[in-house]
This record gives structure tokens, sequence and C-alpha cells, in this order.
């Protein structure tokens, strides 16, 4: 691979893929994976020589992001109730792309659009941003793995590129992007670099890989209810119903459908921080379910790497604080606003900013605990309320002096309180991917009604048994959906990206 002229040439480069236009959405992806499966080879082929032999002298190993481009040169008029799918004024508009064959049906779906709202081809063709090293190996694979002790002492970012935090940000989908004048707008909310980096996190928090995750999931804080979606999903699977074709548990341990099917694979040595279980279907549009911990730290950091993915919807489903007198432990509340005390956002979207419920969402919760319960209208108030969330920081608030929490709670007219319901319904606000909160009263504290053991009742019980499938009761709900009806436009900024 490297001869005599390595140090007349410092960069070593592979040959150029120039940018060639498409209007086939289909032939444009695949030339995004041809491109994007050349270069990350070419990093890796050289990262395996350095290894056996070495680089002479100071030559870099380079390659870089396949990218796709668009020129728009006038004001289209496009369905006014489109979210997605177009630019909102004449320019250039541009993004970086890293596993397109991971992306495959949403670059399809985001490039279709384009081409058709736009009626001008798409530009297919290699950017000026390298690819690390360390985003190169894929699927489980890691740099570690492959170089030994005896290289560590050596200068690695002499060469070959490493993860750059300046290029790796969330000025898009924050709204503070200030591109130069002569910069390509952006064309979608993540860099490669940025999605790059999140796809590397999900493995290492959750033990499973990206290709799993499905676009509709479930957040939760009770390892309770990941063992009933486990156990529900290998019935569901036994049945073959719904449509599921297997599931896929941390170590990326997949069970398929049948009476009589086997795990495939090892299980781990120990639970990873986040564990996840995805029940596949066909195009990603089966169910997620990530145990995130207790508190608003871990609540964002999950959702920060699992918008990358751009799901369909997320929901909560957790455990509050009852905080009126009319609640009884296991009664449901269905938040429709949210007061943000749990700080972690503050700097990327501020207090001023409202989180507003989304109808499509509601509706779906709604009709959920009905399908659930058995109840109807006005009989379903005597099991669920809507109302305010307040979300904190701080597990043990009660042991603070009531009277200046208790007062901000009244004016806010909050009626469950929790850990991870704001930051997790905020982010999705930030980024674009339609949320929803479906909590369960587990204790009332100011009213005496600790969470101790001993203090649940059987309709408690039957409650807590309930959440679960009243959550994945409502991603069907919403899977069943429109797509641009789900995506609406309420979400959305002055000037937005082209793809969701």
């Amino acid at each position: 691979m490297f001869d005599s002229q390595d140090a007349v040439n410092p960069i070593a480069l592979p040959p150029v893929m120039p940018f060639t236009s498409y209007t086939d959405a289909r032939a444009a992806v695949e030339r995004l994976v041809e491109i994007y499966d050349r270069n990350t080879a070419f990093i890796r082929d050289g990262f395996a020589a350095y290894v056996k032999s070495g680089i002479p002298g100071k030559r870099r190993i380079r390659a870089c992001y396949p990218a796709i481009r668009i020129k728009v040169a006038t004001y289209q008029e496009v369905d006014s109730r489109l979210s997605y799918g177009h630019v909102v004024e004449p320019g250039v508009y541009m993004t970086t792309v890293t596993q397109p064959a991971l992306y495959f049906d949403y670059l399809l779906e985001q490039i279709g659009l384009l081409i058709k709202n736009h009626g001008v081809p798409v530009e297919v063709g290699e950017s000026d941003m390298p690819i690390p090293l360390h985003f190169s190996y894929v699927d489980g694979q890691n740099v570690e793995g492959v170089y030994s002790e005896s290289l560590l002492g050596d200068a690695l970012r002499d060469h070959f590129d490493v993860p750059d935090l300046a290029v790796t940000d969330d000025a898009i989908v924050n709204g503070t992007w200030k591109g130069r004048r002569e910069d390509p707008l952006p064309l979608a909310p993540f860099t490669a670099p940025r999605v790059d980096y999140s796809l590397h996190r999900l493995q290492h928090y959750t033990a499973t890989a990206p290709a799993y995750f499905q676009n509709f999931v479930l957040f939760t804080n009770y390892q309770f209810y990941v063992d009933e979606f486990y156990q529900w999903a290998k019935e569901t699977l036994a049945q073959a119903e719904g449509g599921y074709t297997a599931l896929v548990e941390p170590g990326n341990i997949i069970t398929r459908p049948g009476p009589d099917a086997e795990r495939e694979g090892q299980p781990l040595m120990r639970n990873p921080q986040m564990p996840s279980y995805h029940l596949l279907r066909d195009k990603h549009n089966g169910i997620t379910l990530i145990n995130i911990g207790v508190g608003p730290s871990n609540a964002k950091t999950i959702t920060d790497h699992v918008a990358v993915l751009r799901p369909s919807a997320w929901l909560m489903l957790g455990h509050c604080a009852g905080l009126r007198t009319t609640q009884r432990l296991g009664d449901y509340v269905l938040a429709h606003g949210y007061v943000r005390q749990d700080h972690v956002l503050d700097d990327d979207l501020p207090l001023w900013v409202p989180v507003p419920p989304l109808a499509e969402i509601q509706i779906a919760l709604e009709q959920a605990v009905a399908d659930v319960s058995g109840l109807e209208g006005w009989d379903l108030k005597r099991i669920m309320r809507t109302g305010t969330v307040a979300s904190i920081d701080n597990r043990n608030w009660e042991l603070r002096d009531h009277h200046e929490p208790v007062q901000r709670l009244s004016q806010s007219r909050a009626i469950a309180l929790d850990m991870e319901s704001a930051t997790i319904a905020a982010n999705g606000f930030r980024f674009r991917v339609p949320y929803g909160t479906l909590l369960c009263v587990s204790d009332k504290p100011l009213h005496g009604e600790l969470k101790l053991p001993g203090m649940a009742s059987d309709f408690y019980r039957t409650q807590v048994n309930r959440h679960l499938h009243i959550g994945i009761r409502a991603l069907e709900l919403l899977r069943d959906m429109p797509r641009e009806r789900l995506h609406s436009r309420k979400l959305r900024s002055f000037i937005e990206t082209a793809f969701k």
C-alpha cells in the first residue's frame, strides 16, 4: 500500500469520488454506501499496515465521509402540511453521511422526497470531513481490539484522524449553527461525526448494536417493566403475532419466532448500564424498550444518542409521586405539560421554551389506557388524570423544607413529580422526535404515603401490571398512523433541515 513516494506525499488518500447527480433515490443511496465502504476499508487497511510494520516518516492515512448535496434555485411551492422533505428557501444544502447501509430506508425516503418536491437532482460524492480511525470500525469492532500494548505510546494522531469534538455538536438541532457565507446550509439535523459518536455510545450503554433499534421506543426506570416486556415478547413470538420477526436482548442475543425458538448468542458476563430489548419488525417498525435507570442525567444521555436513529416516537413509562389528595397509588398520570427542574438541558434548551403536549401522542396514550383497562369516557377519569408533571434532579426532595418546593408545585398546578419525564420530553422537542409520558403513582409523600415496603395494594399491583401493555398499545396505535401526520409541523422551527 505504501511506497517510496510516501515522503513526497504526506497524506495518503483513496482516489477521489467526485459529486455526481442522481434523480433516482436508490441509486444515490447505493453510491453513498459504495463511498463509505471503500473509504472506511481504506482506513482500516492503512491501520493494519501500521500495526504490522509502522508508517515511515510523517505519512498520514485519510479518507472522508460521503455527502449528499442539493442545489435549489427557486422558492418551490410544496404541500404546506409537510414538515420535512423540502428546503425552505433557495441555496445549496449538504450533509455528511455515515453508515448509509444502516440508514438505507431512511435515506431512501428523505432523498426521494427532495427529488420529488423540488424537481432537481441530488448530488452524492466525497466531503472534506475526515473519518476518524475509531469510527471506521463498526458492528462491535474497535481500534483497541486491533493494536497491541506496544503501540499505545506511539503518536497515533500523527498518522490517523481521531474523533474531533470541535465538529461533533448539536448546533444544528439547537438552532445555534453559524456557517460562513460560502458554506452549504445544513441538510440533516446531525453531521456524520455526531451520528458516529452516538452510534458507538449506544453500543456501549445498551450492549446491543444500533441496527437492532426500532422506530418506536419505550423508556422506563424499573426492571419490572423489562422483565414483563421480555416475557410478553417471547410469548408474542411463540404465537407468531403482530408481525414481529425476532427479539434481541443485550449482547445481541436473538430469539426468533416459533414455539421451540432457541436463543442465538452468548449471555453477557455483566449487565450494561442501560439494557435494551428490541422486538423487531419489518423496516424497523417494532418496539425498543430501554431501562434508563434513575435520574435526568441518564435520561438526557440515552435520548441524546437514540435521537440520531431518527425514531418515529418515544414514550416514558415510569413511576411518580402523586401530589393530589384525590390520587390513589396505581393511578395513571398523562403528562400534558412539564415543569423543568432537572437542569441538564438548561444550556441547550432555555427554560423559557415551552415543551407542549403533542395531540397525536396524547390521543394514542388515552386510547391505549381505555383499550387495556376496559374503561371509557368519564369512567376513565377514575384511574387516569391529565396534568402537569414536574421533573427534578433531587431524589430526596422530601427531606427539604417543604414550604418552597410545595409552593412552586402548587403554582405550576403539578399533579405528579418524577426525575426523567421532562428531560425525555424536552429532548424529544429539541431533536424533533414525537414524545409523551404516562406515569403510575407509586407514592404520595405530601400525604404521608411514602415509597416503602408493604405499601402496595391489589389495585396498585393491577395498575402496574397494565402499565407496560398500555405503552405497547400506544406505540401500536402510533405505528398505524400516517408518518406525515405523526411527524407534524409542531416541532419545526423557522428554518429547518429537510431531513426529519
